[in-house]
């Protein structure tokens, strides 16, 4: 398990539980990450990965245990947008959807916005901003709908970064995109990562953090194991087998590792 840090986490769970129908799903989960780090939540199906994740963006209500960010309980913080989240829905914007990326990007300030309230000159400076820091400031005038799944959710991914987050948390970003999209969806979350932002995120596939990550929990109801990646790396077959609860075997792709029944 991961030593003690000295440097005050960004991000904590604190011995969160949760049940449905007074069946444990999660059990006593401590988890922390420091600023900049990037943290893979990984598990089987059927795992406590979804539980966690809505715990964590606050769709369900804590049953016991409790969530610090930058150092401050989460439940006072609800006016700040202190998570930003990118979903699994690759190609969520159909064809016709009526929306430019300029104004997908501006909706991520809306929880910051009175109601009806006009965006600024300096919002639309932001938004040019984000973009040309994930390198798609070309795509602004672009209708959402008109562009790749990989393209689409970089554009989701500068939608969240516009609030200037705490962390930035994704959930199976990749779902339905073509292999070389994949690839450059993972480098612009190396870039991210080097920038300094924290980031979470939650997969079932163990072959995606090898390369990226520098943290890994791996999650099956209790939490098996929360070390670097290259820690996790190390565990055999067996070790991953006993955690997924079925036998387990990785297969190396070019320096990735893939996970696999067996």
């Amino acid at each position: 398990m991961r030593g003690e840090n000295m440097s005050e986490p960004v991000f904590e769970l604190r011995n969160i539980d949760y049940f449905y129908d007074h069946k444990h799903v999660l059990e006593d989960i401590n988890i922390q990450i420091n600023k900049g780090e990037f943290l893979a939540i990984v598990g089987p199906n059927g795992a406590g990965k979804s539980t966690l994740l809505k715990l964590i963006l606050g769709l369900l209500p804590l049953q016991r245990g409790e969530i610090f960010i930058d150092g401050e309980n989460y439940k006072e913080q609800q006016e700040t947008p202190k998570i930003s989240y990118v979903s699994q829905k690759a190609r969520a914007f159909n064809a016709g959807f009526p929306a430019s990326v300029k104004e997908v990007v501006l909706s991520g300030l809306t929880k910051q916005r009175r109601l009806m309230r006009w965006f600024s000159s300096s919002d639309k400076k932001a938004v040019s901003k984000v973009l040309a820091r994930l390198n798609i400031e070309h795509l602004i005038d672009r209708n959402i709908s008109e562009l790749s799944g990989g393209q689409q959710q970089r554009i989701l991914i500068a939608r969240a970064l516009i609030s200037e987050p705490s962390i930035l948390v994704l959930d199976e970003p990749t779902n339905g995109i073509d292999a070389k999209h994949v690839n450059e969806f993972y480098q612009t979350l190396e870039s991210l990562k080097h920038e300094g932002v924290t980031i979470i995120l939650v997969t079932h596939d163990i072959g995606v953090v090898a390369d990226t990550a520098t943290e890994v929990a791996c999650l099956n109801k209790h939490l098996h194991f929360h070390g670097s990646t290259e820690e996790f790396k190390s565990l055999d077959e067996v070790e991953i087998s006993k955690i997924y609860g079925h036998p387990v075997r990785f297969v190396d792709h070019q320096h990735d590792r893939e996970c696999c029944n067996s």
